[in-house]
Formats: structure tokens, C-alpha cells, sequence
């Protein structure tokens, strides 16, 4: 598997000053020397982290490839395909919210998502949609043309119990391997950390895990480098033998 690293909270940090710093371009540099396969931000309409300025010095100077996180708002799509990123994760935005707190229904709708996807395709770029592990989200998914999906793995990261670890594993797998089945790749992605990471390795067919706060808190008392070096060696370490997931 790849890693995705995402870098909104360094934004975040120098957004509470108004700052210079920390610079999240110098950081995506930082995170591709220690092992990034690819470097992810969210444009939101709040711009309360990334701003305009950073998505265009990124596409720069990322030397892997560059996620662009973003919301199906009209401005946000024209800038996206003003941009032209590498890769478009469409995903939920609200404005109250700390974070993305769940998939995004293509379910209700897979006419304005074609859209989107669409629009964004006919630039260059490579989509894929944020959704939750159901199937119904995944039909509708393929139904849009989107390259890829990735599996909101909240559910998995907040379980607080073996049992419930084990559930929401098991409805990744299922998800995966559906999606693969309807044509679909597949990346993953929210709340994974050091701890439970390792397990993403029996999911079947995930190409890309994309993982942020984890590497950023790590990093404050690490520094940017280690965290991303030690992320990256779980997300790109074979399973041990015997361990296999199905059907990679």
C-alpha cells in the first residue's frame, strides 16, 4: 500500500497566528523525503486551514502527486478545475464541523456528482469519492465515473472495543472487495493511527491510505520527518507470513 499524507493541520497551526509559519509546502517536502507517496489537502469554503496560495505552490513543487480534498460547492469545483491537481477526493463539508465526520451520500446525488466528476476528468484529473462502507454508496459511486473510492474508516478508528475493532474491519473488507467487484479502486482513509494501522494490511484490493492528524501530533513532539518515516514503514510493510488478506 501507499501513504497519503495529509497536511491541513500544519496549515492549521499557522492559520491560529495568521503566520508564515509553519509552512505546509515546506512540510509536503519534508513528508516526500520521508517516505510520502503522495501529499493531500482540503480546500474547504471556510479556508480555515489550506488556502488558495498553498494548493498553487504545491502543485509546483509535490514531486509524488497531489490530492485535493474538496466539497461539491460550485467556487470550489471552478477552482479545482482551474488547478487541475493530480487527484479530487469529493467529500462532505459542513461548516460547524471539526473535521469530515462521515462519507458523502452519492446515493441521493449521483446526477450532480457525475457532474463533478466529469468536470474534474475532462482537466486530467483522477477522482475519487469519499463514502462510508455500504453498498449502496458504492453502486451509486460507480455509477458516476469516478476512478476511486475511499472508505471512510472512522467507524474502525473510534471502536473502542475487540468486538467492535473486528465489525467495522470486516465491513471494510466487504467494501473493498465490492467495489473492486463494480470496477472501482480503492484508497482508505480517517482517524487511522500507529496503533491500528497495521490492520488496514487484510482489507483487499486498498492502494492508498490517507492519514493526517496522527502524523501531525506525532510530529509536534517527533518532528515531521520521523512521524512520516515511521508511518510509512507500517503502510508499506508486507503482512507477516500467514497473515494474507484475500485476494490482493
Amino acid at each position: 500500500m501507499k501513504l497519503g499524507v495529509n497536511i491541513d493541520h500544519i496549515a492549521t497551526l499557522r492559520q491560529v497566528r495568521r503566520a508564515a509559519l509553519p509552512d505546509p509546502v515546506a512540510a509536503a517536502a519534508v513528508a516526500e523525503m520521508a517516505g510520502a507517496d503522495g501529499i493531500t489537502v482540503h480546500l474547504r469554503e471556510d479556508r480555515r486551514h489550506i488556502q488558495d496560495r498553498d494548493v498553487e505552490l504545491l502543485m509546483r513543487t509535490v514531486t509524488t502527486k497531489l490530492n485535493l480534498e474538496m466539497a461539491l460547492a460550485p467556487a470550489i469545483v471552478a477552482r479545482a478545475c482551474a488547478l487541475k491537481p493530480h487527484c479530487a477526493c469529493l467529500v462532505p463539508e459542513r461548516r460547524e464541523e471539526l473535521t469530515t465526520e462521515g462519507g458523502l451520500d452519492v446515493r441521493s446525488q449521483v446526477q450532480a456528482v457525475r457532474r463533478v466528476v466529469q468536470r474534474l476528468q475532462r482537466g486530467g484529473t483522477v477522482v475519487s469519492l469519499f463514502i462510508d462502507a455500504a453498498r449502496a454508496q458504492i453502486e451509486a459511486a460507480a455509477e458516476t465515473g469516478a476512478q476511486f473510492v475511499e472508505l471512510h474508516t472512522g467507524v474502525f478508528a473510534r471502536a473502542r472495543t475487540e468486538a467492535a475493532q473486528q465489525r467495522a474491519l470486516a465491513a471494510l473488507q466487504r467494501a473493498a472487495a465490492y467495489a473492486h467487484e463494480c470496477g472501482l479502486r480503492v484508497n482508505a482513509g480517517h482517524g487511522l493511527d500507529y496503533h491500528n494501522v497495521h490492520l488496514m494490511h487484510h482489507v483487499p484490493f486498498l492502494e492508498e491510505l490517507n492519514i493526517g492528524h496522527a502524523i501531525i501530533a506525532r510530529a509536534v513532539m517527533a518532528g515531521l520527518d520521523r512521524a512520516v518515516r515511521d508511518m510509512a514503514a507500517r503502510v508499506h510493510a508486507p503482512l507477516p507470513a500467514g497473515q494474507c488478506a484475500d485476494n490482493r
